[in-house]
């Protein structure tokens, strides 16, 4: 049935013949027709579909999600959406010639399909919410694999749209684009190198949301806050923010601390330098004085033992001290420092724990503590770092040692002014200040 006779039925049925047979009276009254079915259809999209999603996802215990529809406004696209294919649907009830109506469908239609699949990039953004606020979306980001729904969502709605307009196939601009697939290769190759170095660091747990990474040659040092389809936002310690191509992450080398959170211990590595003059043996009384320390007890008793032992094979030989094995103050320190860390309740027990001499060198003897905290928070790292360090470099005075420390100019001034005004008088001698020569 042609729509002129639908509007003369409605006119002589509803109306009883009130609006007259004029064009322009059935243009008004197919106008208000399809106005009211406007509105009836989108009362119905907006209150009565929405209203009963919105119940459907409460009562499932989906709470997060129905929020989040409502925030993304998936069900105002939705509603935007039905009513404009129902003007496409019932254009010709305005009784215009043919070729305006169909341009009024298909651009109407093309308008409804941008809100549905805006709709449909708006629940893309729900399900990002909805993972993100999860346990799970804490560490691990689905925003790159969604960023390339969204790419593809939107290139077959444009497809569509172009084929809408132009009555034609979409099967036909598929068709197209297989002439033109080294063109978006070219395009698009940031976008299929982001993608697959997304695939692959998410296949392999490589990087989350919160690791600690440094990467020195893009000048980031923090930690990770957004991992996007072709950027990784780092806050750096300074409250910067680096951004880093994804393919980036998976192309070069950095240095992630995640794991080193998760194994509960961070690692104190610190070096003490001991000056080399301050190095000696231990006299027999400064050994019995040295027993009033706790933690060296012990290791006295058994150094002692040995060293008895081993004196005793010695023979006549051992009358002389060179010949005899005897105590030195560096070495009963490591044990002390040993002894202390394996006291201390803020290091792992039974992490690697060592103290142990390095090459000697111009700077002095290297003596290097080698532990791990068993917390890995940096305020507390460094209190725990802090107070062993304090400790050991109190306790060397009381075994003869002393830190190296490189002269200043107020080191050079005060040996100066102490030195004996000897040497004009040495000079006076090598000089002749008469022609400048050395005798």
């Amino acid at each position: 049935m042609a729509s002129s006779d639908v509007l003369h039925k409605i006119n002589e049925e509803v109306l009883w013949g009130v609006v007259p047979d004029e064009p322009w009276a059935l243009f008004v009254l197919g106008a208000v027709i399809l106005t009211l079915l406007v509105l009836l259809t989108s009362w119905i999209a907006s209150r009565v579909l929405a209203g009963l999603a919105k119940r459907m996802l409460n009562a499932l215990g989906h709470e997060d999600w129905s929020q989040a529809l409502s925030r993304r406004r998936v069900f105002r696209h939705l509603s935007y959406a039905l009513p404009l294919f129902v003007i496409a649907e019932n254009a010709d009830l305005l009784l215009l010639d043919t070729r305006v109506t169909e341009l009024i469908e298909r651009l109407v239609f093309s308008a409804g399909l941008v809100f549905v699949f805006l709709a449909i990039n708006a629940a893309l953004s729900v399900w990002q919410d909805v993972h993100a606020s999860s346990r799970r979306g804490q560490t691990r980001s689905i925003k790159g694999y969604l960023e390339i729904a969204r790419i593809a969502i939107w290139a077959i709605c444009l497809i569509m749209i172009i084929s809408v307009l132009a009555d034609r196939s979409p099967l036909l601009m598929l068709s197209g684009l297989g002439a033109l697939s080294a063109v978006l290769l070219l395009v698009f190759k940031d976008t299929l190198l982001s993608f697959v170095a997304s695939t692959q660091m998410a296949s392999n747990d490589m990087l989350r949301i919160g690791d600690w990474i440094e990467m020195p040659q893009a000048s980031a040092d923090g930690f990770v806050i957004d991992i996007a389809l072709h950027t990784v936002k780092v806050q750096n310690w300074d409250k910067t923010v680096t951004t880093i191509p994804t393919y980036k992450l998976f192309s070069e080398s950095y240095r992630n601390w995640r794991y080193m959170f998760e194994s509960g211990g961070r690692r104190i590595k610190r070096t003490l330098r001991i000056d080399a003059s301050t190095v000696r043996f231990l006299s027999e009384d400064e050994i019995r004085d040295l027993r009033r320390f706790e933690l060296l007890d012990a290791y006295l008793d058994q150094k002692r033992r040995e060293l008895e032992e081993s004196n005793r094979s010695l023979g006549e030989a051992a009358r002389q001290e060179v010949n005899r094995r005897r105590l030195t103050n560096i070495g009963t320190f490591r044990e002390y420092a040993l002894a202390y860390l394996r006291r201390q309740t803020d290091l792992h027990q039974d992490m690697l724990m060592i103290v142990r001499m390095m090459e000697p060198e111009s700077q002095g003897i290297p003596i290097e503590v080698y532990c791990f905290s068993n917390k890995t928070a940096w305020v507390d790292y460094e209190r725990i770092q802090g107070n062993i360090f304090d400790h050991l470099l109190a306790i060397l005075p009381e075994l003869s040692l002393r830190l190296y420390q490189a002269p200043s100019g107020a080191d050079f001034a005060r040996g100066r002014d102490a030195t004996p005004n000897f040497a004009p008088a040495g000079l006076a001698r090598l000089t002749d200040t008469r022609d400048g020569g050395m005798r």
